[in-house]
């Protein structure tokens, strides 16, 4: 598998352009799109498909990697793998042009289990600076762009993504199984969120109720909690022991409200 990278590490010395979860399209600075940006491997496809297209003005140069995704420490962490190959790796899209990545398993899952990757798309900036008038070459800073895409696969028996165009059995659906405490690190207040259910936890919308009021933690994504992961987010101030939790998960249509554990 390779060794195990933190995700601040593996970012460090690239622009991260996170790819949120509240639309049905992503889109950055460098005009690269990107959907799905909820891709999922179910137990009876051998591959996926994702899109790439350059709505820009200049070619886009972009290498492409699929990372197994864990949590451990309270960090996201990446490690090497070749279960899910992204094809091709490397990438030259045309101003206008789309590209088809082709996700693609090469070890099932197993029965029950969800497993977790992140598809790093990295923007290679051109070798040569553009040049100015009079044949000189232009000062300019070229930042390398950098997009992180989840990627859920499962094993027979079990299912997240609701689909209407692919028949379920009801039994398989798999849900987070979430609670929360406050703890004190180096004096500041934190949330830690434990998971466990069989699936993830998409975290959106999050705030503290406490005294009848709600203190907002995150208007759009605060973060994922893997299965059997615990997570830690910093809270702007003390939390009194009857605070609620209150989120989205999983882009629900209703808010959560989730008790601390004791």
């Amino acid at each position: 598998m390779g060794a195990v990278t933190s995700g601040h590490s593996l970012l460090q010395g690239a622009l991260l352009a996170l790819v949120m979860l509240g639309a049905g399209h992503a889109q950055a600075a460098s005009s690269v799109l990107i959907w799905p940006i909820d891709p999922v491997l179910e137990a009876d496809q051998q591959a996926s498909a994702l899109w790439l297209e350059n709505r820009g003005t200049e070619t886009a140069n972009l290498q492409i990697r699929v990372f197994g995704w864990s949590q451990s420490g309270f960090a996201e962490q990446y490690q090497n793998q070749r279960d899910v190959i992204g094809s091709p790796p490397v990438a030259k899209i045309e101003p206008g042009q789309k590209q088809l990545v082709r996700l693609t398993r090469t070890k099932d899952v197993p029965p029950g289990q969800e497993l977790a990757y992140r598809i790093i798309i990295d923007e290679i900036p051109s070798a040569q600076p553009p040049a100015a008038e009079g044949g000189k070459t232009a000062a300019a800073i070229r930042f390398q762009m950098r997009y992180s895409v989840p990627l859920f696969a499962y094993g027979a028996g079990l299912w997240s993504k609701e689909d209407s165009t692919r028949p379920r059995d009801p039994k398989g659906i798999g849900v987070p199984q979430l609670s929360w405490r406050t703890v004190a690190v180096d004096g500041r207040p934190y949330i830690e969120v434990r998971n466990q259910g069989a699936v993830h936890a998409r975290l959106t919308d999050v705030a503290i109720k406490q005294g009848g009021q709600s203190k907002p933690l995150a208007e759009g994504l605060l973060g994922y909690v893997l299965p059997g992961a615990v997570m830690r987010w910093p809270v702007p101030g003390a939390l009194a022991s009857e605070s609620a939790l209150q989120v989205r998960v999983n882009g629900g249509v209703q808010v959560q409200s989730i008790a601390p554990g004791r």
